[in-house]
């Protein structure tokens, strides 16, 4: 486990501390990017042989090139410190399953991404932890579900598929007052765009395969927060045997000293790709939330800093047309990742029932797109030519 040292804390701004934070050019030799330490142990330090870190023993415990990318998280999440797990998932179910115990009860948000809810559902059932599922993004709705014997909220804002928002400030004072922990899911917002801890949410989690990394070839999770809890939470991770391979931390680093350029240029071709969607005959609605038409403009003002390429739209037409449509994309791949370089477009409840598009809290016939690097032109004329297989 990294936490933040004073040198970290001399970086002020969001560029700086992507560009900088970690990086102490006089312990690696002045090499000016760190170097991978593909070690899976480390001599120990004693009186005699006067080699080694006294920090150091096994990668499954901790490493030099782990604790740069686990400091450069810690800063930008405005955290004391930060944990890299070998998957998102791997961070996200450590943390829950840091806050319950045989009969915890746990409060999610139906909208959180597909995995994660199916984990909390079903897979928690087999250590006698209740959960209820709030579909709503009423901030009175979510609080009225806990229980006397709640322990944790699960919240992800915004969600990945109609990008709804949660009141993180509410319901972070709302679960503090009853000793009721909270766990978000920020991969969506990145540490560039929210800072969740700030508003009383006591955990923050990523996935590392998306914007952190950003070029589509790791994989990986961060978790973020006080010292108490990270230094708890290293129990979980330990014990699963959940910790970061150093090469995908260093996947990891890289991609962070480019994360502010590159959500730049993403949000400004998602933006016009969603205008341009909004405009088409072809197409219902949009979701997205840098659109004026987005319904929870108040609190994407409050709470976002900024935006990024992923986006959803409902087009017009038979199911059998619209998987056409997915189909006869040429730059958009069907993939169900984002967050990387390129543009995707996948499905996310097209053909589905009515039933289980609402258990997801997402309408039916949904696609996602993730607006990627490419010209944005070309992008906007790939999907023209594919929205004229839609066939009502």
């Amino acid at each position: 486990m990294a936490f933040l040292t004073e040198r970290d804390k001399k970086y002020l701004t969001k560029e700086d501390i992507c560009a900088h934070v970690g990086d102490d050019y006089a312990d690696y030799k002045g090499a000016i990017v760190p170097p991978i330490f593909q070690s899976s142990l480390f001599v120990m330090k004693t009186e005699d042989n006067g080699i080694g870190d006294e920090g150091y023993n096994y990668t499954r415990v901790a490493n030099p090139t782990i604790d740069v990318a686990e400091r450069k998280i810690a800063a930008l999440e405005c955290a004391d410190g930060a944990l890299c797990f070998g998957s998102g998932m791997g961070a996200i179910t450590a943390s829950i399953f840091h806050f319950v115990k045989q009969g915890s009860h746990v409060v999610m948000i139906s909208s959180i991404y597909g995995v994660t809810r199916v984990f909390l559902s079903d897979y928690l059932k087999k250590f006698g932890v209740e959960v209820t599922s709030v579909n709503s993004d009423s901030t009175e709705e979510i609080l009225s579900k806990v229980r006397p014997e709640t322990t944790l909220i699960f919240l992800e804002s915004p969600s990945t598929a109609v990008f709804k928002l949660q009141d993180l400030k509410a319901v972070a004072d709302f679960a503090k007052a009853r000793g009721i922990a909270t766990v978000i899911d920020n991969t969506y917002a990145t540490p560039l765009y929210q800072n969740p801890l700030t508003y009383g949410i006591d955990l923050v989690c990523h996935t590392a395969s998306k914007y952190l990394g950003g070029h589509s070839d790791l994989i990986g999770g961060v978790v973020a927060g006080s010292r108490e809890l990270i230094e708890k939470l290293t129990g979980e991770r330990f014990f699963l045997g959940a910790n970061m391979d150093p090469h995908q931390a260093w996947l990891m680093i890289r991609g962070i000293r480019t994360l502010p350029v590159r959500l730049r240029q993403h949000a400004k071709n998602a933006l016009a790709v969603a205008r341009h969607l909004e405009a088409s005959p072809h197409v219902l609605r949009v979701f997205y939330p840098a659109l004026e038409s987005f319904p929870q403009k108040e609190l994407v003002e409050r709470y976002l800093k900024g935006h990024n390429g992923l986006l959803s739209f409902l087009p017009r037409g038979s199911t059998e047309s619209i998987r056409k449509m997915i189909s006869k994309c040429r730059i958009f791949q069907n993939g169900v990742s984002w967050g990387g370089f390129e543009s995707l477009i996948v499905s996310i409840s097209v053909g589905a029932t009515k039933e289980a598009a609402a258990s997801s809290d997402v309408p039916v016939n949904l696609v996602r797109l993730h607006v990627g690097l490419e010209d944005v032109d070309t992008l906007i004329a790939d999907l023209d030519q594919a929205l004229e297989y839609l066939e009502a």
